[in-house]
């Protein structure tokens, strides 16, 4: 087995994977995803003293993502930050392409666009940063009937992106409101 570098923890993630990272590595991590709402110097600082907490103080040789979140956010909150974890239900919310052209039985095109819009607006009263839609390839294939993938499939394909582009545009989106479609 390789031995640990002496300046690196082993950082346990949700999957059970293990991945060795340094106090400056697990730093950069964090003010990359924390650009412009921490100070970078005051963030530096507050990671490395949880890094430094958990592999000298405690002897740790591995600490879970979690338990090192827990302890900075401790950390951070006695220096008079207030965090907010992101909603985690709120990011998971995703509209099937494919039981949208279902639900719009044998009138597809007929219906499947309002649908479509409809949901749109449903998604967008929750002001989200991502609105997101899947199931695409499944979904034209239902409204043009097809069993492979043809020049049509691809036009209609277009045109449905295309309308959520407009629709978004059109509606009262939240400000950097990114659209996802797949």
């Amino acid at each position: 087995m390789i031995a640990l570098h002496s300046d690196c923890l082993m950082f346990q993630l949700a999957s059970g994977e293990s991945v060795p990272c340094s106090a400056e590595m697990i730093t950069v991590e964090i003010v990359g995803e924390a650009h412009g709402i921490l100070d970078p110097e005051t963030l530096r600082h507050a990671a490395a003293s949880v890094f430094h907490y958990f592999k000298t103080e405690l002897s740790r040789e591995a600490v879970t993502v979690g338990e090192f979140s827990q302890a900075l956010e401790k950390v951070l909150t006695h220096l008079g930050y207030t965090i907010c974890a992101p909603d985690p239900e709120a990011a998971a919310k995703e509209t099937d392409l494919c039981r949208l052209a279902q639900e719009s039985g044998d009138s597809l095109e007929l219906f499947f666009f309002p649908r479509l819009r409809d949901e749109l607006r449903g998604q967008l009263k929750q002001s989200p940063k991502v609105v997101r839609f899947s199931g695409l390839r499944g979904c034209v294939k239902k409204i043009a009937g097809a069993r492979r993938w043809s020049i049509r499939c691809e036009q209609l394909q277009d045109s449905i992106v295309a309308y959520l582009r407009e629709c978004l545009t059109a509606e009262s989106a939240p400000p950097k409101c990114a659209l996802v479609v797949k």
